[in-house]
């Protein structure tokens, strides 16, 4: 199993930038398919961004162009580069992982087990 862990939130303004970590132990994430989601208040939890080793990442429709999804296998540590910020990205964001031999939509929050405890995102404007 992996454990994961989130951090680099906090409070920026409109316009600004953020850079999120997610730090895995317990397993490598090479053997994992990676993503992010985010939760704002009373909505539900949607993906914002996939990614499985060199394949080309996925994104949604609302951060595309402004979010950028990356890992570090040496650091097993995946990053959510996030620019021009806007106060609807306020929201908890969560890492998630899921085996690889586990199928499903890159963005369907129910095929991934393993959830790190989020940290929280809050742009004003």
């Amino acid at each position: 199993q992996v454990q994961l862990v989130e951090s680099g939130g906090g409070t920026v303004q409109a316009g600004g930038s953020l850079r999120l970590s997610c730090a895995a132990s317990g397993s490598t994430i090479r053997n994992y398919y990676m993503a992010w989601f985010r939760q704002a208040p009373g909505k539900e939890r949607e993906a914002v961004a996939g990614l499985f080793g060199i394949d080309v990442p996925n994104y949604a429709d609302s951060v595309a162009g402004r979010f950028t999804i990356s890992r570090d296998n040496a650091r097993n540590t995946l990053y959510l580069q996030m620019n021009s910020l806007k106060p609807e990205d306020s929201a908890l964001y969560y890492c998630a992982a899921r085996e690889t031999s586990r199928g499903g939509w890159w963005s369907d929050k129910a095929t991934f087990p393993y959830w790190g405890q989020g940290t929280h995102v809050t742009v004003s404007s």
